[in-house]
């Protein structure tokens, strides 16, 4: 009896050894578990089950739907690079971010060739990247960036959440249809009621963006990339606007990495990101598939320049005999050399 009791004592000792092994071994394990996910959406260690979503009016699978739909649009209309290797690799990045995140529809990563440094979302988790965009990424860390942020935009429906208010706004502004007002407030009101934008290209709302900011900075954190790389590319990309107005597209720059959203970037890392001792900052296959782009780019590049340089069509001898008349005697022929005859 006295053998059985100091073996269970033996026991507990050795789970409780291992307990603080396990905890010494893995310093970024949350020491509070989420306790309170609806009011926690600084706490990452709540991140997948808090709900950020904004309510909506558009279910996800209209939402998708709708996404699928504008995506196919793109996808014939533009440019998209079908490397299987490249397309593999970007798109297994994103899924590292969306795995880590708080969205709850799939999610898949296109790449269009196209130089501007440039990605945007459609509706239901359809997200683009340019080929500009992953050349001035230095590294994995900062293209895992940019998808953290879009992805931001996916877990916040954003895109549902301004459609939403705008069916909203316009049944309210229905009893203004029958009260008299001047033309230049109907036409204000309408305006802004009718965005004027294609789909494919939406701009969100500042405070969508500090939110996506907000959002992508945490799901960097939890999926172990160094957060400090998307400020990185911030100034990247202010760099090369100011160094060519062009490089930039306008739709970026509505929303630009103001003074005011890197200011409070850099406070979310020091306040509410916990520190770690690691962080993934690039990988030696990012590099080879930046490589590998960069080698497709230049082939398609050379391709589509031999395609529209002018040929030389070797004109065909003509079977139709070279006639003589009064005109000196040459051919009236336009396939043979003139003849010269001597003169009676």
């Amino acid at each position: 009896m006295k053998k059985t009791h100091v073996t269970g004592w033996g026991l507990i000792a050795v789970f409780f050894c291992g307990m603080i092994s396990a905890a010494a071994a893995s310093p970024n394990v949350a020491l509070k578990p989420c306790a309170d996910a609806k009011n926690k959406m600084d706490d990452v260690y709540c991140i997948g089950d808090r709900r950020v979503a904004h309510r909506s009016m558009i279910s996800e699978a209209k939402e998708i739907a709708i996404g699928k739909k504008y995506a196919e649009q793109i996808d014939r209309s533009s440019r998209l690079v079908k490397d299987p290797v490249i397309t593999e690799y970007v798109n297994r990045v994103e899924q590292n971010i969306a795995e880590n995140s708080d969205a709850k529809v799939p999610i898949t990563v296109r790449i269009i060739n196209s130089p501007q440094i440039n990605a945007f979302t459609l509706p239901g988790g359809f997200i683009y990247v340019n080929t500009g965009l992953l050349q001035a990424a230095s590294s994995e860390a900062q293209l895992a960036g940019v998808l953290a942020h879009e992805t931001g935009h996916v877990a916040a429906r954003h895109w549902a959440s301004s459609m939403t208010k705008q069916t909203l706004l316009q049944y309210a502004m229905l009893p203004l249809i029958f009260t008299p007002m001047s033309y230049p407030v109907y036409l204000g009101i309408s305006e802004g009621l009718n965005m004027g934008i294609p789909i494919a290209f939406l701009k969100f709302s500042r405070d969508d963006e500090q939110q996506a900011d907000f959002l992508g900075l945490q799901y960097m954190w939890k999926a172990g990339y160094d957060p400090n790389a998307y400020l990185a590319m911030f100034a990247k990309i202010i760099q090369d606007q100011h160094s060519d107005p062009g490089s930039v597209p306008s739709i970026f720059m509505d929303h630009p990495p103001t003074r005011d959203r890197i200011i409070k970037a850099e406070e979310e890392i020091k306040n509410i990101l916990p520190k770690r001792k690691e962080y993934l900052v690039s990988t030696s296959e990012f590099q080879d598939v930046k490589a590998r782009m960069t080698t497709l780019l230049s082939a398609m590049k050379r391709n589509k320049k031999n395609k529209n340089a002018p040929t030389l069509i070797r004109r065909e001898p003509s079977s139709q005999p070279a006639s003589t008349g009064k005109s000196g005697g040459q051919s009236q022929g336009n396939d043979q050399p003139p003849v010269l005859r001597r003169r009676n």
